[in-house]
């Protein structure tokens, strides 16, 4: 690509960035705040619907099951029909299942609910890790999906919040957990009706790019597929043992996310022996760092190229960080050992799905990232019981500290096999 080509490919990759990252950004936001809000109603809605803390912690896991079960077709589906109107019909049905879930009456209700729900939004995140893909060159994915993935810490950030503000509030006169699911289910409806006007399909969609810039973006990417030998057949990479090894991979890095989404206000009071709102404060805190940490990462590796170094040093360093917290004097070095594993969890995620993101493409892209997905949401499912279940067991939370740590050793162990694998 000669001066002027290149240059026309730099402006129209920023170009789409403005339009698109943000937006995806807040699609994401939405989704991630739909899912884990649950955790947020349960203080009131466990007592009025007389919910055990058997049937919330099934029913809030049990979104993971329908999730999992149908992400491959949906990713497929997003390949075929575009992801204009996929990612538009993903986004109204979870919405309106999320403020649906305002009226449920009982376990069995609220077992459905979180079913319903896994089946409405399976296929988004991996649907928006593919649609990325169809914009930019695998040496720039990097920051790219550390950008769109910020949504995850901030959601901690601005969520927690929001979500016990309106606890305190009622409208038609419903109570607080009630209003809670309505008023944030309701803005992904609205997102849903707004992403079906607003999202091109492909770059040559993109009415914002001129010409140029359009054939600018779809000639690199097409160059760099034809150059980089990726498989196109799904069959083919079904029967990949590197696919498999990747989705266990990403099975590691969700079980730490989710067991610090879940666990860390606990284990952080424990340590600290703070108030609640004291402890809200010192969670959000790592997320904030996380959020800059995770684009400055990404833009690193993507100047270098060595995605899996990027990908192993955090798994290292967070595991250490586990370990000490572990093994920490005093509350303070534990939980700034605590900070430091999280910030590492987060740099993990958008390194990660450069790998898959650089083997595959076409409906092999769409449905082997979408088995890299269900893989690893499995553990979003396992993970924060596993957590549960040692803390029972020893009254601390020592295992779930070393099981954290594991998680990210394993990580690193099965990147460094992937790398072996052939195939």
């Amino acid at each position: 690509m000669d001066a002027r080509g290149a240059g026309e490919l730099a402006a129209a990759l920023k170009k789409t960035s403005i339009r698109l990252l943000p937006f995806l950004a807040l699609l994401y936001f939405l989704a991630f705040l739909d899912r884990v809000n649950v955790s947020f109603a349960a203080l009131q809605m466990n007592q009025d619907l007389g919910l055990s803390p058997f049937i919330y912690g099934l029913g809030a896991g049990i979104f993971f099951l329908s999730y999992v079960l149908f992400e491959v077709p949906s990713n497929l589906i997003l390949h075929k029909v575009g992801a204009r109107k996929w990612i538009a019909r993903i986004m109204i049905t979870w919405g309106l299942v999320s403020a649906g879930t305002a009226f449920i009456t009982g376990p069995n209700s609220f077992i459905a609910a979180r079913l319903l729900l896994g089946l409405a939004e399976a296929g988004f995140f991996p649907g928006i890790i593919l649609y990325l893909t169809y914009w930019y060159p695998a040496e720039v994915r990097g920051k790219i999906i550390g950008a769109f993935m910020l949504a995850i810490p901030l959601s901690t950030v601005v969520g927690a919040p929001i979500s016990t503000a309106l606890l305190d509030m009622s409208v038609f006169g419903l109570k607080g957990w009630q209003t809670l699911f309505l008023l944030e289910g309701l803005p992904s409806v609205l997102m849903g009706i707004v992403t079906f006007f607003y999202l091109p399909d492909r770059p040559a969609n993109a009415t914002w790019l001129t010409e140029r810039e359009r054939e600018a973006i779809t000639s690199r990417l097409a160059a760099e597929e034809q150059g980089s030998g990726r498989e196109h057949r799904l069959g083919a990479v079904l029967g990949s043992p590197r696919l498999w090894l990747l989705g266990f991979v990403y099975f590691c890095i969700v079980l730490a996310l989710y067991g610090l989404n879940f666990w860390t206000p606990l284990m952080v009071k424990s340590l600290s022996g703070l108030s609640n709102r004291d402890v809200g404060w010192l969670t959000a805190a790592p997320n904030l760092v996380a959020a800059i940490a995770m684009y400055v990462w990404g833009r690193w590796s993507d100047k270098t190229g060595k995605r899996r170094t990027f990908f192993l040093i955090p798994c290292l360093v967070g595991a250490a960080g586990f370990a000490v917290s572990v093994l920490a004097p005093s509350p303070v070095s534990g939980i700034a050992a605590i900070y430091l594993g999280t910030i590492c969890v987060y740099l993990c995620a958008p390194i990660f799905w450069t790998l898959p993101t650089s083997m595959l493409a076409g409906a092999a892209a769409a449905g082997g990232i979408a088995v890299i997905n269900s893989v690893g949401n499995v553990s979003g499912y396992l993970g924060p019981f596993l957590l549960g279940a040692l803390q029972e067991k020893t009254g601390n939370y020592v295992g779930g500290f070393i099981c954290l740590g594991a998680s990210l050793l394993l990580a690193a162990a099965l990147v460094l096999a992937a790398k072996n694998t052939k195939t």
